[in-house]
């Protein structure tokens, strides 16, 4: 084996070459330097347009000219990744500050490609200037570029703290550097608080940066994430587009509808894609309730209009934008960059206090660099003070001579008379003018004054600079004019190197000259912020993307759920004969019928007297003629359980469960002062009924966190099962109604309040064959019951005419049972200005104002409330509260002509007349046995 070759093992040598590559990609290429932000590839832009006076305040030049500098001197790399570079430079979109001014087609947020370098021109922005100030007066070191043709410098000067303000992207091997952009005026008021206490911590350095600043602006939901970036080097932010809500039109087709606009989207989104992807949600029908969306950007601005259909919630589809699209979207934070050459996880602080050390070293650099400069300058001077003061000699001395280097010799050679530079050193004191190193000085005979002669005999040997600048002096300078000139300039020189000398001697002083220039920098280019911050962040939840709105909930006895918008139903004149609302599955029946919302909470209490809790969007939206959802799939019922009653929970009743345990209590206990006025009313109580009349009284906290397995709410006498539950405010009466047509009325305090598992006390008694089909809880502003019977009949009758009895009595007659009546199915509590819903166990169900039901005394048998086939019965009624908007939406109907139709009066409720539907809604029992009592003879038909 050759000598020249020398064996290796291959383990070895890949990880030494993998190292070697892993480093130079570090450290050369994808990573940031952290005292002036700069990547190689940019730095080395920067310095090529410096060389090429690129300037702000001069014409622009070809692009394809810079990159061909930059890849011939100083980056050995292809043309596209250069130019790619000082596109990204010259994109407002895409840095906070932009370091290159372009002209042409540099691309666009919506992911265009910029015109070809051969096309476009560019120059460097008034802001880059800042970066390379001072380059010239040694204040960085200097490299060889990659031949050792051409010098470079191996960091900018950066009077800008650019990492910060410009932020940086980089992959590199085995680490990767992702920095948000801030804002200047910022980031240069933390430098400022740092550099004038080095100990700030930094919480308060956090005062004055409040958060990352993106040239597209948005908006940051929570701080937790920038804490986190600011403190640890790593953090995640969560950035939303701006938007605003317009009324499309107060008139004509548009009339009631709106548009949301987008003017900003978050960071490095892409727009093209980002409509793209909302038409593609909505084509797929993943986001409804969008009939149009337009890109309306322009020179002006950014625009994204989206157009929503009539009666369409905007905020609920904004949300919905946010989860499925770009809109929102996350930005991890990694500031990872070069600090003494070595790759380190940075955070905020470390980050502001390596910027101001590098401001320290290059004004340090710059100092002594001018120091030296000055002291150049006097020694030359010095020179030609001596010139002036020996004119004849010298001049004779120049004629004698051959030529130029003879000249210098003899200028060199010889001591001359020293003038007035005795004075002028003597001006000067202790302070020295002299530089520390002048080219061919003897040690043994020294340039300048030559020591041990008199004053007045005192000569003065000349240097190599000072001799040339003689040679080089132009005869107009021998006048006596210069001679005032050079003394004057002497004397300036001589105040410049004290200044300079007290700068170097003074920390103090330093960091006021550092301080300085970035207040300047801040005045002439500082901004105001573009992204706001919201201090907390709150996941979606199902909630905040579904549109509140009343519905129906039904539930059918074979355990089917669904939920129809209340705007489904119009409302018919009593005897109507309903539409379908369902379709059943043979020898099903509609067993429980609830108006809520689609926010609201639903209690469904079972036949074993436990309780389970749903939202009301978690029960599936479905037509009239679909069957719904099994309710088995919803809660968690055993095999042989039953859902009895379902109890809606008002949203203030939410709202109070949320508040937690100290809150209920204050408003059982009374306590005023823990309360405010909208509190203090609110109904604290569950109260419950069983079909065999045993009644019971829990508190309402006992169910503010219900188990996905359900909670016992009741306990049970073997054979006896839940009829009903509803919310009380404990000063209230109940009213309790059998099949038999029997109700009795009765405190609520009569019942005490007991613990969730406890069995209850007798609230009625009953015959062998009754059972409880009703609670109803009277409230002060409703004063009539509304009664309906299996049959299809009922009436209205006032509360006044029950008398308050004790609990446990027997009740007196409410309605006539008969068997034109049949057994009593349901009562509510009604106004006149109320609407009810029927439905019957074939399915159909039908709306009627409750004015149309007339108002009989309690010992009657009512007149028809739904038209029922043969074969088909009552099972369920609900209440729907009037609210203000239906009179004007009825009139405005018989004014038009679509009032009557088809010899039925149908009042169609929007959505939008805000109509809601109180909570006493009416369950019935999964057992439909009922009694028929006695009929007075009535006259059935009195329509």
């Amino acid at each position: 084996m050759s000598e020249s070759v020398s064996p290796i093992g291959i383990v070895d040598e890949l990880k030494q070459s993998y190292l070697d590559y892993a480093m130079s990609v570090i450290v050369s290429r994808a990573l940031p330097d952290v005292r002036d932000g700069f990547k190689p590839v940019h730095r080395r832009v920067m310095y090529a347009m410096h060389v090429l006076s690129n300037d702000y305040n001069k014409p622009y030049k070809k692009s394809a000219r810079v990159v061909g500098d930059v890849i011939g001197k100083y980056h050995p790399h292809g043309d596209s990744a250069v130019y790619d570079a000082i596109v990204r430079m010259a994109q407002d979109f895409s840095l906070r500050y932009p370091m290159v001014d372009g002209q042409g087609n540099f691309g666009s947020i919506d992911d265009d490609p910029p015109a070809a370098m051969r096309y476009t021109e560019v120059r460097m922005t008034k802001l880059t200037h800042q970066m390379l100030a001072d380059l010239d007066k040694d204040t960085v070191d200097w490299e060889d570029n990659y031949d050792g043709s051409e010098r470079m410098p191996s960091v900018m000067p950066a009077r800008i703290p650019n990492l910060l303000v410009n932020g940086a992207t980089g992959i590199a091997v085995g680490m990767a550097t992702n920095m948000a952009p801030h804002n200047l005026t910022e980031v240069i008021n933390a430098c400022l608080a740092y550099a004038a206490n080095p100990q700030v911590s930094a919480e308060e350095l956090m005062s004055h940066i409040s958060g990352p600043d993106f040239p597209t602006g948005g908006i940051i939901y929570g701080r937790a994430g920038i804490l986190d970036a600011y403190r640890t080097g790593k953090g995640r932010l969560h950035i939303r587009g701006r938007y605003h809500i317009e009324a499309m039109s107060d008139t004509g087709v548009n009339r009631d509808r709106e548009r949301i606009v987008f003017t900003e989207v978050p960071y490095q989104a892409n727009k093209a894609k980002l409509i793209e992807r909302i038409a593609e949600l909505v084509r797929d029908k993943k986001i409804e309730g969008i009939s149009e969306i337009r890109d309306e950007s322009d020179k002006d601005g950014m625009r994204i209009a989206i157009d929503l259909r009539r009666g369409e919630t905007a905020e609920v589809i904004v949300n919905n934008l946010f989860l499925q699209t770009p809109l929102e979207s996350s930005f991890s934070i990694n500031m990872v960059a070069l600090d003494n050459g070595q790759p380190k996880l940075l955070t905020l602080r470390q980050l502001i206090a390596a910027f101001v050390r590098h401001r320290q070293e290059v004004v340090t650099r710059r100092t002594i660099y001018e120091l030296n400069k000055a002291r150049v300058r006097g020694h030359l001077l010095e020179g030609l003070t001596v010139a002036l003061a020996n004119i004849d000699e010298i001049i004779a001395t120049i004629k004698a001579s051959a030529n130029r280097g003879l000249a210098r010799e003899s200028l060199l050679n010889n001591t001359w008379g020293s003038g007035s530079v005795v004075a002028m050193l003597a001006a000067a004191g202790s302070q020295s003018v002299r530089p520390d190193f002048i080219e061919g000085e003897d040690p043994k005979a020294p340039f300048g004054l030559i020591d041990g002669e008199s004053d007045s005999e005192q000569r003065y040997r000349l240097s190599l600079e000072q001799v040339n600048a003689i040679l080089d002096m132009q005869l107009h300078r021998l006048t006596g004019l210069e001679q005032d000139k050079l003394t004057e300039e002497y004397q300036d020189l001589l105040r410049e190197i004290t200044h300079l000398e007290s700068i170097l001697g003074d920390f103090d002083k330093l960091m006021t000259i550092i301080s300085n220039e970035m207040i300047e920098i801040r005045d002439n280019f500082g901004d105001e912020r573009r992204t706001d911050i919201i201090d907390s962040r709150t996941d979606f939840n199902r909630e905040d993307l579904i549109p509140e709105q009343t519905v129906v909930m039904t539930v059918s006895r074979t355990g089917y759920a669904k939920t129809q918008p209340i705007d489904d139903y119009v409302a018919q004149k009593r005897g109507g004969k309903g539409k379908s609302a369902t379709a059943m599955k043979e020898d099903d029946v509609i067993d429980h019928l609830v108006v809520t919302s689609t926010h609201a909470t639903v209690l469904c209490f079972t036949d074993s007297g436990r309780v389970f809790s749903l939202r009301g969007f978690e029960v599936p939206i479905a037509s009239r003629g679909a069957r719904g959802r099994p309710l088995v799939n919803l809660i968690g019922l055993n095999p042989d359980e039953t859902v009895t009653t379902i109890l809606p929970i008002p949203k203030i009743v939410e709202e109070l469960s949320a508040k937690g345990d100290a809150l209920t209590e204050a408003l059982i206990d009374g306590d005023d002062d823990s309360l405010d006025a909208s509190t203090q009313a609110e109904p604290p109580f569950v109260f419950f009924a069983t079909a065999n009349g045993t009644v019971k009284r829990v508190e309402l906290k006992q169910f503010a966190n219900i188990r996905s397995n359900g909670l016992i709410a009741v306990g049970l006498e073997e054979g006896d099962k839940l009829v009903s539950a509803r919310i009380t405010n404990g000063s209230q009466e109940v009213m309790l109604f059998a099949s038999s047509g029997k109700a009795i009325r009765f405190d609520e305090n009569d019942a005490r309040v007991m613990g969730r598992t406890a069995k209850g006390v007798r609230g009625m008694r009953l015959a062998a064959n009754e059972s409880i089909k009703s609670l109803v809880v009277i409230e002060d502003d409703v004063r009539e019951i509304l009664i309906a019977c299996e049959n299809g009949f009922g009436k209205r009758t006032f509360i006044d005419e029950f008398n308050t009895q004790n609990r446990g009595g027997g009740g007196v007659i409410a309605i006539k049972t008969s068997e034109r009546n049949g057994a009593l199915v349901r009562a509510t509590k009604v106004d006149s200005t109320d609407d009810i819903i029927l439905i019957s166990d074939k399915g159909t169900l039908v709306r009627t104002p409750v004015e149309h039901v007339a108002s009989s005394g309690r010992n009657t048998q009512g007149v028809t409330l739904i038209r029922l086939s043969k074969d088909e019965k009552l099972v369920a009624m609900a209440r729907v509260e009037h609210e203000e908007g239906d009179d004007e939406l009825v009139d405005a109907m018989r004014e038009d002509g679509t009032f009557d139709v088809a010899g039925q009066e149908q009042i169609d409720i929007d959505a939008a007349t805000g109509n809601t539907a109180t909570n006493d809604v009416m369950d019935i029992a999964t057992d439909n046995e009922l009694d028929v009592d006695s009929t007075d003879g009535e006259n059935a038909d009195d329509e």
